[in-house]
């Protein structure tokens, strides 16, 4: 079953709530249990506010002892695995690599994240070198201006595409909604347009990139099967 894992080395790039985007999303049509990495736990303290959706099965109990095992689980258990894991290169982040399908880095347009963007496509690299098998990875721009592009932003995509760096089309653009889902600590399907501004705008974003990480994996199939 398809696996998604979400890796940041630095905190604050989006990861967690990218993820969690991503599993709300698709557990609109399909069974989804999204792993809860981080030692701070924040998916888990998202679904206790009680509004996960009823697709959406959570694990919050995986460290590098039994991460393996929980993704097999989780496995067998949905259709899909989305993996948050925590903001470090520790040794969980190269084992939740090593069992997913696709791999999204989560950065913000500045060099600092681009810089630390980096060390996680060589954890992914060096996974690669262990298994012998490509793992397809994407870079996700967030928190990005919904009316401006700026030079920052310009310069690291241009520079990223120069290095052959894949990059998704679609942006998370910086939005009340998506703070509002940990706020309320409910999916965007349920957040109320009176209390939080620009929830259709949202809604639409996230449907765009959960269509074009299932179009990536569609790929990441292909290219397996040949």
């Amino acid at each position: 079953m398809p696996t998604i894992a979400f890796v940041s080395p630095k905190g604050g790039a989006g990861k967690t709530t990218s993820s969690l985007i991503l599993a709300c999303e698709l557990a609109r049509a399909a069974p989804v249990t999204i792993i809860d990495a981080d030692p701070n736990r924040p998916i888990k303290a998202w679904a206790e506010g009680g509004a996960a959706p009823a697709n959406l099965a959570v694990l919050a109990d995986a460290d590098e002892e039994t991460i393996l095992d929980r993704v097999e689980d989780a496995q067998r258990a949905t259709p899909f695995v989305v993996i948050d894991l925590e903001g470090t290169a520790a040794k969980i982040v190269l084992l939740a690599i090593s069992a997913a399908d696709f791999v999204v880095i989560p950065t913000q347009g500045s060099e600092l994240d681009a810089a630390q963007s980096a060390r996680a496509i060589r954890a992914i690299k060096q996974q690669e070198k262990m298994s012998g098998k490509q793992k397809p990875f994407a870079i996700l721009l967030t928190r990005t201006s919904a009316a401006i592009t700026t030079r920052a932003m310009t310069h690291l995509q241009k520079s990223m595409d120069a290095a052959g760096i894949p990059i998704l089309r679609t942006s998370l653009v910086e939005r009340e909604a998506f703070r509002a889902m940990f706020a309320f600590r409910r999916p965007l399907e349920s957040l109320d347009k009176a209390q939080v501004s620009g929830l259709d705008k949202a809604k639409a974003n996230a449907e765009a990139f959960t269509a074009e990480i299932i179009e990536q994996l569609k790929k990441a199939k292909s290219a397996r099967a040949a």
